[in-house]
Order: C-alpha cells, then structure tokens, then sequence
C-alpha cells in the first residue's frame, strides 16, 4: 500500500492520547503502517547495561503512531490537508488537496 506521509513532513495528530500535537516524523514504517513522531507519544524504556550504555537505566523515546491517526500540515497555510498525486511535467508529485500546491 502506498503511504501519503514521508520521512521529513510535519504532521497533526488528529486522533488519540495526543490529539492536536504536531511534529516531524522522524521515520515511517511501511509494514506496520505506523510512523515515529519527533517528542510525541514518548514511552519510558528500560535499557540493561551494555558497552554502548555502560550505566543503564530508563530511556526516553518515541513509539509509533498508527498513519491514520496522522493528517499531513500544509507547508504554506499552516493547515491539515489531505494528499493527491498529479502528473505535472512528466514527474509525479504530492499535491495538497487544500491548495492544489506541490508538497
């Protein structure tokens, strides 16, 4: 299945715990249809004690969040839009459904 959102774009959260948020998503995970949020949906990790962390203890960090809890934010308008596909120039593009602009 085709994924609308991408590494690097600036998201909404219009469903859930964090409903409202905003963030950059950090990275998109096509199997599992679910996307890292950069500081949204922290979870507390335990982390044993290794060579790379010889302390342990608890971490912060992102999970992930379901894509259809996500609305993609217009770059320029500062809204939510929806995403389209056009061809314009022999090149396909991502187009906002609310301003018809290459995203």
């Amino acid at each position: 299945m085709k994924l609308k959102i991408k590494t690097g774009d600036t998201v909404r959260i219009i469903a859930g715990d964090h409903k409202g948020s905003e963030g950059k998503v950090i990275e998109v995970d096509k199997q599992k249809n679910k996307a890292l949020i950069e500081g949204i949906n922290m979870v507390s990790k335990h982390e044993k004690p290794s060579a790379k962390n010889p302390q342990g203890g608890i971490v912060q960090k992102e999970a992930p969040i379901h894509i259809s809890n996500l609305s993609l934010i217009d770059s320029k308008s500062g809204e939510s839009t929806r995403v389209g596909y056009e061809v314009r120039d022999n090149v396909k593009v991502r187009v906002s459904k609310k301003s018809n602009e290459v995203i």
